[in-house]
């Protein structure tokens, strides 16, 4: 199994996209690459629309559109396999290049449809960008690898409020993901915010400096623990206070 922008995948047959609300399918191949890295993806232009793309979807092919800075947007299509691999290499943080009519444009993935019940991609929307224009995009945030958190040591739990934020820069300086450092978080009432994340040259956060990623709580075992003490130390004061009343008459 790998992680691919944050998401646990494992291999699959190209042709189809699986997905829950933790796991997406894909197959670890790799798209068409041009010099540089940069991958590329060719579209065709498509007439069919509305109902039609019912029928489109059967015959293996995804709807997709492209938005063009202003300008009339395009109505394309490609293989369910090609746009598959595509969005499987660059996810929604790394620019492509899509060609269509022979035309290159530079693009973000900026939304992904899935159908409700096969969990297949039914429709993708691209952006074109330009090289000199920042872009700002969601990128995933994970703790860095192989970094022994104390607070979990110690059996508190941490728990993520966060797991991905924003950010603008150019595209040759966009990332797949943001790391955090969390040996800092040892007990209770510790946390990792926004302003804790180092950014590479080139990015800005967009996302409030001050909003929480990560706070260390109690386990529910020991907050049931807890409460069974305090439930334990009422009971025994109202016997206290019951023996003294009675003493007294």
């Amino acid at each position: 199994m790998t992680i691919i922008h944050g998401v646990q995948t494992t291999t699959l047959n190209a042709n189809y996209l699986c997905y829950t609300k933790q796991v997406i399918l894909v197959e670890m191949t790799e798209g068409n690459i041009m010099s540089g890295g940069q991958i590329t993806l060719t579209l065709e232009k498509r007439e069919i629309l509305g109902k039609g793309l019912a029928k489109l979807r059967k015959s293996g092919v995804v709807p997709a559109v492209l938005h063009n800075h202003g300008k009339e947007s395009l109505h394309v299509m490609a293989p369910y396999g090609e746009l598959i691999k595509a969005y499987q290499s660059v996810g929604k943080q790394q620019p492509l290049t899509v060609t269509i009519d022979s035309k290159k444009y530079m693009a973000l993935i900026k939304d992904v449809d899935f159908e409700p019940r096969k969990h297949t991609v039914r429709h993708i929307v691209f952006n074109a960008i330009k090289a000199n224009e920042k872009q700002q995009t969601e990128v995933p945030v994970t703790f860095l690898a192989d970094i022994e958190i104390p607070a979990e040591k110690a059996g508190l739990m941490v728990v993520r409020t966060l797991d991905a934020v924003d950010i603008e820069a150019l595209p040759k300086d966009l990332v797949d993901e943001l790391t955090l450092d969390p040996s800092s978080l040892t007990e209770i009432g510790d946390k990792l915010t926004v302003a804790d994340i180092k950014v590479p040259a080139g990015v800005t956060l967009i996302t409030d400096a001050d909003h929480a990623i990560a706070v260390v709580e109690e386990t529910k075992a020991q907050m049931s623990e807890e409460a069974a003490e305090d439930e334990e130390d009422k009971t025994a004061q109202v016997a206290t206070s019951t023996d003294s009343t009675e003493s007294q008459k």
